[in-house]
């Protein structure tokens, strides 16, 4: 049974009615408990959840720890399609893919009757993407949408969302009633381009007409401020079981080019065919933390799915140089703007002036001081070996001034030397406020 907070009672008691519905929920909200409920609310045999990659995994936890007698299937595994279309058991089913494989997996066309949730729909946001027109061609009898930033402030990049709650308004028309636009030449080619908005009352009301809610923090009435650890679980680098093994590898950072950014993302040649070598406990702790974090593709899709799901200030909090470059670059791939803190440069004008800041701080620059209390989101890209900078890096957002719950989200490698640096750092505190309690017991 599910405890929900009362700001997730409130959005499924106001989509009570609805079995299409949208939850465009601050990041760090709750969006998979209230989305979750709702699923198993509309008692549909056969469901599907389409998420990020890096979710996929995360999602199939949660049902199966808070919903055991759901039926949960990976479907990114070949062959489970066919399994969820042909499902015959009394129990409901719920199937989890991420975005990239939903139109590789074409016997999804033949679903009917079934409930729909996209987590983070704003990625369907460009309806002339294959990823976007397969899902709008599918024929679920509810949806659910969920996202911290559903359109990225552009209203025009809603209108295939409304397609999915049902209302049926030509995108010529949506862009008529609600988007201002100027005609401009670019390279040759006139087109139109949007320069504001209009009518914004009456989108909002025919969206919650439809089913859509939108919340903020500060719509909550949390107590505040209030901290909350997240964790972003991922594998680590495929050579990390090798290296923990046999203490040396090679790593090829040349073929981590594909990862889908610009070619020189992981940065020049020069730098292919590393070796690692573990032949003492220090540099072998090292290298097993850089193939969690610096080496390891599926850390960054993680750090980017977590950019992509909000517009607020970010603070990331890193380790080494090379990991700063590499974040530094995605970011502005996605137009972020970015200020850094470390012991080569101090420029804090994104964060000071842009609310959509993402601000790399190392944490020996930066964690023992600084205010950043405009932000209340810290990622840890990677942990410190030290509690005292653990426990201080948490206070930069946490602190008077902070009026909004503080959300941290912990990137972290289950089953390798992260979750043992992990223990260690909690330990540190059980120690430091059991003698706080202790103290208090004396004088109190």
């Amino acid at each position: 049974m599910i405890t929900l907070y009362p700001h997730q009672q409130k959005a499924l008691d106001l989509t009570a009615a609805h079995n299409r519905c949208a939850y465009y929920l601050d990041m760090g909200l709750g969006k998979t408990f209230v989305g979750s409920e709702k699923l198993i609310s509309l008692e549909n045999r056969i469901n599907l959840v389409v998420c990020q990659c890096s979710k996929v995994q995360d999602w199939i936890e949660h049902f199966k720890t808070h919903y055991p007698d759901v039926a949960v299937v990976d479907m990114t595994v070949k062959g489970a399609v066919q399994t969820i279309v042909e499902w015959a058991y009394g129990m409901p089913v719920i199937g989890v893919i991420n975005y990239e494989l939903t139109f590789r997996r074409k016997a999804l066309k033949s679903l009917t009757d079934f409930t729909l949730m996209l987590d983070e729909s704003s990625l369907i946001q460009n309806e002339n993407a294959e990823r976007s027109k397969f899902i709008l061609g599918l024929s679920p009898s509810n949806v659910i949408l969920l996202s911290g930033a559903p359109a990225g402030g552009k209203y025009e990049k809603l209108w295939s969302q409304c397609r999915l709650l049902g209302w049926n308004i030509s995108k010529e028309l949506f862009w008529k009633q609600y988007v201002q636009t100027e005609w401009v030449e670019h390279d040759g080619f006139r087109r139109r381009q949007a320069i504001g908005y209009k009518n914004v009352d009456r989108l909002k009301q025919k969206l919650a007409d439809h089913g859509a809610v939108f919340m903020t923090t500060g719509d909550t009435g949390i107590e505040l401020p209030e901290k909350t650890v997240i964790p972003v679980k991922t594998k680590p680098s495929p050579l990390y079981r090798k290296f923990w093994r046999e203490r040396a590898v090679s790593v090829d950072v040349g073929s981590l080019g594909e990862f889908e950014l610009d070619s020189d993302f992981w940065g020049s040649n020069e730098h292919a065919g590393r070796e690692l070598i573990g032949n003492t406990s220090l540099p072998r702790r090292l290298y097993a933390r850089q193939l969690c974090g610096l080496y390891n593709k599926a850390r960054y899709e993680a750090f980017r799915d977590l950019a992509d799901s909000t517009e607020d200030r970010l603070i990331v909090f890193y380790n080494f140089t090379e990991e700063m470059e590499r974040l530094k670059r995605m970011a502005e791939a996605m137009n972020r703007p970015v200020s850094i803190l470390n012991g080569a440069t101090k420029d804090l004008t994104a964060y000071n002036y842009c609310s959509d800041s993402v601000t790399f701080v190392q944490y020996q620059a930066g964690a023992m001081g600084g205010n950043f209390q405009k932000a209340n989101k810290i990622i840890y890209f990677s942990l410190p070996e030290s509690w005292e900078l653990w426990e201080q890096s948490q206070k930069r957002i946490h602190r008077i001034g902070q009026d909004r719950p503080c959300f941290y989200y912990l990137m972290i490698c289950p089953g390798t030397v992260e979750e043992n640096i992990l223990s260690t750092l909690q330990m540190r505190k059980d120690y430091n406020d059991e003698l706080f309690r202790a103290y208090e017991a004396k004088t109190g």
